[in-house]
């Protein structure tokens, strides 16, 4: 006997892109999705039946990943003063705010930030955590790992994030690094022209394997002739490097041309690496002149994508000195990724960005539509995948949905 049926949910939109088994899920083509009743079985999205078309479909979707924000950073803008300038100037203005970061302090913002994107959709974040000199873990640590282990619904996970360079000092990577293991957190680093470079790198790969963690990196966020990306390649090749590898932002890739941009992307996809978009604060620092800014600050998605490296989107700063505005919504960075990358229709492979592809490259297992837990799943009733991107719905709870549902 057949397993009975929980829900069935009439008329849905399930985006191709979002499927692990696209031919044995059911469901008729309608674009770059498929179409039909969505059945619920043992709580879990099991299959596409032929029923009834509506007017307009709702759309399913894995829950949101948002792969790269600064929780203790964010909404500080109003109490910075007239800020407004390139990356340094930002770096200097939020150094100077550290002085105002209690425990109370730093709490309060990050709930406001994690609530944001509970409510965007997400269920994954990664929250950058700035270090500091010392290579015991700093408040803002103690109190972003605390959250992790109490936000329910959630998985938080918190990379520390230091300059390269203090990784190459003595056994600094290392003592680190042992913290961050027993935080079960990331191992990150600013990559941005600094000399030792190198030393740096390989002192973070070896704990990195030592303690099994993570490896994540700010790099080349600039519009100079930066290349740690090709660096950080080479130097994870060379260690066969195995675990999950994220960089973010790479605007100086944007710099590179021909067999030059060729010779990175196939390193890239070498060592394993997914990059990350950070099209809000990158907009908003980088080309600074007197005037306006006539150039991108965004890393080459398109290339990335069509050389296969795994392209993620990210909301970065919110609300504090590097982007005064902003949200933790990555659906809201990949639609400014899409009108700054001229990312075109169909929308559906770029969702992966923001869902599975995202989820991945934290070193998570990816949720897929087909098999997924009813509680993993969103729903919305924009028009069409590009009314997603564009925000023109919220994102629902797939089991709220459900409790309405009646057969």
């Amino acid at each position: 006997m057949n397993a009975p049926v929980d829900a069935v949910l009439h008329d849905v939109l399930v985006p191709r892109a979002l499927l692990r088994d696209e031919a044995g899920f059911g469901g008729t083509f309608a674009g770059d999705c498929l179409r039909g009743d969505l059945l619920i079985l043992e709580g879990r999205a099991r299959a596409l039946q032929p029923g009834t078309p509506g007017e307009t479909p709702r759309i399913v979707l894995p829950a949101l990943t948002e792969a790269h924000c600064h929780l203790d950073k964010c909404h500080t803008i109003a109490r910075l003063g007239p800020v407004g300038g390139d990356l340094m100037a930002a770096i200097a203005a939020q150094r100077e705010d550290k002085a105002n970061w209690s425990e109370e302090d730093l709490s309060r913002r990050a709930r406001i930030g994690l609530t944001e994107a509970q409510a965007a959709g997400c269920t994954v974040v990664r929250t950058h955590v700035d270090w500091g000199d010392t290579a015991e873990a700093p408040l803002n640590w103690s109190v972003l790992t605390g959250l992790a282990r109490e936000t329910a619904g959630l998985t938080l996970q918190c990379a520390a994030l230091n300059g390269i360079d203090q990784h190459a000092e003595d056994d600094f990577c290392d003592r680190v690094a042992r913290c961050v293991a027993r935080d079960s957190g990331v191992l990150g680093a600013f990559v941005l022209g600094h000399e030792r470079l190198q030393d740096g790198l390989t002192a973070m790969i070896r704990a990195a394997d030592k303690y099994g963690l993570a490896l994540d990196f700010h790099v080349d966020e600039g519009l100079r002739d930066y290349n740690g990306l090709e660096t950080i390649c080479d130097a994870l090749i060379s260690a066969q490097f195995e675990g999950p590898v994220l960089c973010g932002h790479a605007v100086s890739l944007i710099d590179r041309h021909g067999d030059d941009l060729a010779r990175i992307l196939d390193k890239l996809v070498r060592a394993r690496i997914s990059v990350c978009a950070l099209p809000t604060t990158n907009l908003y620092l980088q080309d600074r002149r007197d005037g306006t800014p006539d150039r991108r600050g965004l890393t080459r998605l398109r290339e990335l994508e069509n050389a296969g490296v795994p392209v993620v989107v990210g909301s970065d700063n919110v609300a504090d000195a590097f982007c005064p505005v902003g949200r933790h919504d990555p659906m809201a960075a990949l639609h400014l990724a899409t009108l700054t990358g001229h990312l075109d229709p169909p929308m559906g492979r770029w969702l992966r960005s923001v869902t599975v592809d995202a989820t991945a490259s934290l070193g998570l297992d990816p949720v897929f539509v087909d098999g997924a837990a009813a509680d993993a799943l969103r729903l919305s009733t924009a028009p069409d995948l590009a009314g997603l991107v564009a925000g023109r719905a919220p994102l629902f709870k797939l089991t709220d949905v459900l409790r309405e549902t009646v057969q």
